[in-house]
């Protein structure tokens, strides 16, 4: 093996290993992401933040598919890269299959293997090619499984979270303006360590999933960032009651929004010392808030 033989091999090598090291942070990894998914998903937020209506919707939803390309693409290259050195010779060919050694035939070979279709026009002739060839189909099926299970996570909480924000209009209709000091203070406080505890699960969530960040609501019935302004009103009027239980209440989720606050800014670059600046910003970049003049400079 010579020294351009020798480079390819590493070059596939090594962009196996980023496949699979972005796999493992973005779908294993509790509370991570790989650095080719993040770069993907905060690259079509960027340019979502652009376009008008509801065409800025989609942009999640295509990033996700873009970065499931993304990690069938280093892995098809990868291993295309580790077969061409050895490319025809390595290889048992089929009786009228011309027999080629260049990037594309690679290409082929472990496009074929990837997708674990397995033609059996060609293949692999040497042990340790054999030997790659089967892990590179085992490689191929467990990605295949690992992404369908991504998108069956992803979903449900992104529901969560939408029922957050529905369950803060909700109880912005039937209070009134007159919040939670109109109800029955007992009753209050059950809704607000309820409240508390979704907050707590979205936080969770965005740890835990971190692309679900991304996807933008329209209609700010449904979007949390439009509606959890109203959620830290609550907590604060909830505070300065003079019943202990809707007092606790109003410190719990006081407390779980501060949390998510935290995660917002830790994890997403959100500034502002207080949770209520934060959540300004969540709001500004989801577009349910006009920018101000500090904003703009």
């Amino acid at each position: 093996m010579d020294f351009e033989d020798a480079l390819w091999t590493v070059v596939g090598a090594g962009l196996i290993l980023l496949m699979l090291a972005d796999v493992f942070h973005t779908l294993l990894y509790p509370h991570g992401s790989g650095p080719v998914g993040r770069t993907i998903m905060r690259g079509f937020w960027l340019l979502s933040r652009r376009s008008r209506g509801r065409a800025s919707t989609i942009a999640a939803p295509l990033a996700m598919a873009a970065v499931i390309g993304a990690w069938a693409g280093l892995a098809a290259i990868g291993w295309a890269l580790l077969y061409l050195p050895h490319l025809p010779q390595g290889f048992v060919y089929e009786q009228g299959v011309p027999q080629r050694g260049d990037f594309a035939e690679a290409v082929y070979i472990s496009m074929v293997t990837l997708s674990t279709v397995g033609f059996g026009e060609i293949v692999a002739a040497h042990p340790l090619l054999r030997l790659v060839a089967a892990f590179q189909a085992v490689t191929g099926f467990g990605l295949l499984t690992a992404t369908v299970t991504w998108i069956l996570q992803t979903y449900p909480a992104l529901s969560r979270r939408r029922a957050v924000a529905h369950h803060l209009n909700l109880f912005k209709e039937a209070a009134g303006p007159e919040g939670v000091t109109s109800l029955d203070p007992r009753h209050a406080a059950g809704l607000l360590e309820s409240l508390a505890r979704n907050v707590a699960s979205v936080s969770i969530d965005l740890l835990s999933f971190h692309e679900t960040y991304y996807f933008r609501e329209v209609e700010p019935r449904g979007s949390l960032p439009a509606t959890i302004a109203y959620a830290h009103q609550l907590a604060s009027e909830a505070q300065h009651s003079e019943n202990p239980e809707l007092r606790f209440a109003g410190r719990m989720l006081h407390a779980a929004l501060n949390d998510l606050a935290e995660v917002l800014r830790g994890k997403f670059g959100h500034p502002g010392t207080t949770s209520s600046e934060v959540f300004d910003s969540y709001a500004l970049h989801h577009r349910h808030r006009q920018p101000r003049e500090q904003d703009k400079e």
